[in-house]
């Protein structure tokens, strides 16, 4: 079983999907013998062919609607995004087509696509390459948003939304792709969709966060761990539809919330999950929950990067003043 990075296990679940399903295809901007930006789609086109994994113009909205196309005629297109700032003319397409499809046939067709794409700020470049966007994406009925923490995660959970019956887009945290590495063991074997992970047990504060800032809010429950606070930890992993069972769970046993997310704080998944907990386990509470979030700003460039994103002080002070409370 290989150590891997977050990148490399998303290049091992498109090889295994394309050896393994024929229907399966790849397609965006220079995924052929560049491999994408990032390197994601590396070898894929040399070894399983131009038929397979196709280059495209430089045209979201038209690969969102080619992936569409495809999938309603029975192929399993994976289409490649090359930033999440460059994903906004693919929400015409995601919002009335690929949502829309299963209910406007009435069940004759469906969309099995998935739309890849890096997210993210923390590798200092511009603003168009360091969106947050999934809540927009989250607010689309009909389309599932998905994001891994981990490289066995992000393995797992893209087999998963390979194979899913509906349109699934699929987030990858850019700070993640290389951050650290993981045994991987390329068995197909899919994680399961719609499920929170839970991550570290604690007893006295849940900390929900996904994508790239899961990194700082373990460090946060490592701290917190160092003055006898046991924080659990949970993944929310499918940020669309959420499990709020394991969070209602979590939070009965603990009393208390806080909710971390790089996208700016203004409608953002935190209020939502904030929400959904004082209403249904509201009396559950020992004091009121916390989001910490990113500032309603565009992503601040290079040397103010930092200052955006989320923290291990701010968490841990979150943390504190909820516990205060």
């Amino acid at each position: 079983m290989a150590k891997i990075t977050l990148v490399e296990a998303i290049n091992l679940a498109l090889a295994h999907e394309l050896a393994h399903d024929p229907a399966v295809v790849l397609l965006g901007e220079d995924i052929g013998p560049n491999g994408g930006v990032f390197r994601a789609t590396v070898g894929l086109q040399e070894r399983f062919g131009e038929g397979r994994v196709l280059d495209t113009p430089l045209a979201e909205s038209m690969i969102a609607g080619l992936a569409i196309g495809m999938a309603a005629m029975g192929l399993k297109p994976v289409a490649e995004i090359q930033f999440s700032g460059f994903i906004y003319p693919t929400v015409d397409q995601m919002i009335n087509h690929a949502g829309r499809l299963r209910t406007r046939t009435r069940g004759r067709l469906s969309v099995p696509m998935v739309l890849r794409t890096p997210s993210g700020a923390g590798i200092h470049a511009p603003e168009h390459h360091s969106e947050s966007n999934e809540a927009l994406f989250a607010h689309m009925p009909g389309v599932r948003v998905v994001t891994p923490s981990s490289p066995r995660r992000a393995y797992g959970l893209l087999l998963a939304a390979i194979r899913d019956p509906d349109p699934v887009v699929f987030f990858e945290p850019t700070r993640l792709y290389r951050l650290h590495k993981q045994e991987v063991e390329d068995d197909g074997e899919a994680l399961p969709l719609d499920t929170c992970f839970v991550l570290r047990e604690g007893r006295d504060i849940t900390l929900v966060s996904w994508g790239a800032m899961i990194h700082e809010t373990l460090e946060a429950a490592h701290v917190l761990a160092e003055t006898g606070v046991e924080a659990e930890v949970i993944d929310l992993a499918t940020l669309s539809p959420i499990d709020y069972e394991t969070i209602l769970e979590s939070v009965a046993r603990t009393g208390r919330l806080v909710v971390v997310h790089e996208a700016p704080r203004t409608a953002g998944l935190g209020g939502e999950i904030l929400a959904e907990v004082a209403e249904r386990a509201g009396y559950d509470l020992a004091a009121p929950p916390v989001r910490v979030t990113g500032y309603d700003v565009v992503t601040p460039l290079f040397k103010l990067e930092h200052e955006f994103m989320p923290s291990v002080n701010r968490i841990v002070a979150a943390a504190r003043r909820v516990l205060e409370g």
